[in-house]
């Protein structure tokens, strides 16, 4: 915030000094001009913007649109008032009419609104929409984007359609919510927009509207199937969801071990809704644990559904040459409650990092039962740097004495993030019952972690070991 202040002083001194507007000021963002009117206001410049004299009656046609820019955002209410009859004469200043909109001097903002409604047309409203939008957050912005709807309902497709590309997701999320609105786009439109764009709320807003538009019963593949193949999970769940709509549960089978959650659960639902019990697939698919084209979604698919007998079809997969398979292997036993402590030990030295991460979430609740010198073992350099955060979440789990000296074992470890979990764990001990009072073992680890505390802090923490300050 300080460093666009500064700038905003910057551009200020540059407009006293007689530049253009366009010239100082980036046009392709709203950040300029709020930096501009902030920054404008320094006491810095105090004697370098416009005085009341310079504005007042007669010599209000002399200003320069540099100068009228500088009145624009004047400490001065009654200034920025006046400025506003000048900025009528020049065009590049509706970005500063704009900012006024949304003045705290209740004058200031009413001739601001007035002259937004006047001058706002349909190529200065495409232009202006990210700072109006942006303006839109505070109290008193909301006229404005009342103001840029209405004026963008008569724009054209090629122009909604920049702002429907545009970089500022939140001139994205407004130009389709109009478009929506206004019915500008078709149901195969609103799909291709909700396949390609990045925002989770577009994707929504969009895949919502085109499954809306399509009449139960209708395939409709060129709005299905960008859907179905869009990389956002919601998109796709949308696209399932909407399978059964159309009557076309063959479709939804195959999106039963899908890589989300979220669709797999969709795609349940319709093939139920069909009469389709979808746990007998998912057993046939995991019945082979030496099926190389196996997807991970199956395993944790059966999970999700499926009893705990079941698990005798996901513990072969534990072995499984897919780091994928193993991972929903090891996350399926959770969700099915099954505790197999010696093989997800075991699955701590796996090379893949999302194995090790899934056992280690499996042990987390049995991190006090493990053997504490194997887990240290963990912890040394030599180790792939996964076992080692993996060592250490357990280790920092068990708490007391255990959790202390694998702390104090990492403080001066070359891995930056592995180092700050240590120190914060260190800042963070404190003594438990289990941790014998007086401890000389204590009293060096703490010594050897000071540089963490304040020494009132670490002759608190010595005081609650039982351990002399």
């Amino acid at each position: 915030m300080r460093e666009e202040f500064e700038d905003g002083e910057a551009v200020a001194l540059r407009l006293a000094e007689g530049a253009a507007p366009g010239d100082v000021i980036d046009g392709n963002g709203p950040g300029g001009w709020l930096a501009l009117d902030s920054g404008a206001r320094s006491w810095l410049l105090r004697d370098a913007l416009p005085s009341r004299a310079e504005i007042d009656g007669a010599h209000r046609n002399a200003l320069t649109e540099s100068r009228t820019a500088l009145a624009l955002c004047h400490r001065d209410g009654r200034i920025r008032e006046a400025a506003l009859e000048t900025a009528a004469r020049f065009p590049a200043l509706l970005p500063l009419v704009v900012v006024r909109c949304a003045d705290w001097v209740a004058p200031v903002q009413e001739r601001a609104r007035q002259l937004l409604r006047e001058r706002l047309d349909v190529d200065a409203a495409v232009a202006l929409a990210p700072l109006i939008l942006l303006l839109g957050r505070r109290g008193r912005g909301a006229f404005a984007v009342e103001v840029l709807g209405d004026v963008l309902r008569g724009a054209s497709r090629e122009q909604l359609g920049r702002l429907r590309a545009d970089g500022d997701r939140t001139v994205r999320r407004f130009a389709h919510r109009l478009a929506v609105a206004e019915g500008t786009l078709s149901a195969a439109e609103l799909a291709q927009a909700a396949a390609r764009d990045s925002d989770p709320a577009v994707q929504t807003l969009c895949a919502e509207a085109a499954v809306a538009l399509v009449p139960e019963g209708t395939a409709a593949d060129d709005v299905l199937g960008p859907l179905l193949a869009a990389r956002g999970p919601r998109v796709r769940s949308i696209g399932v969801t909407a399978l059964r709509r159309a009557g076309r549960p063959e479709r939804a089978a195959g999106f039963l071990a899908d890589r989300s959650g979220a669709v797999r659960a969709c795609a349940r639902y319709v093939v139920r809704r069909y009469g389709t019990d979808p746990l007998p697939w998912y057993r046939r698919r995991v019945a082979d644990a030496d099926d190389p084209a196996l997807p991970p979604g199956a395993v944790i698919g059966l999970a999700e559904c499926g009893e705990r007998a079941d698990a005798g079809l996901l513990a072969p997969l534990l072995a499984h040459p897919s780091p994928g398979v193993r991972a929903a292997a090891v996350a399926g036993l959770r969700i099915l409650d099954i505790t197999d402590l010696p093989r997800f030990r075991e699955l701590l030295d796996d090379p893949a990092p999302g194995v090790v991460r899934a056992a280690t979430v499996n042990l987390l609740p049995s991190a006090g039962s493990l053997d504490a010198g194997w887990l240290m073992d963990r912890l040394a350099a030599g180790r792939a740097r996964h076992v080692r955060v993996a060592a250490f979440r357990l280790l920092d789990a068990r708490g007391g004495l255990v959790r202390l000296r694998a702390a104090v074992a990492l403080l001066d470890d070359p891995d930056g993030k592995l180092r700050g979990w240590a120190e914060r764990s260190v800042q963070q001990w404190h003594a438990t019952p289990d941790v014998p009072l007086g401890s000389e073992e204590v009293a060096a680890l703490l010594d050897r972690g000071r540089h963490l505390f304040s020494a009132w802090v670490l002759t608190r923490r010595k005081r609650e070991a039982g351990v002399p300050g």
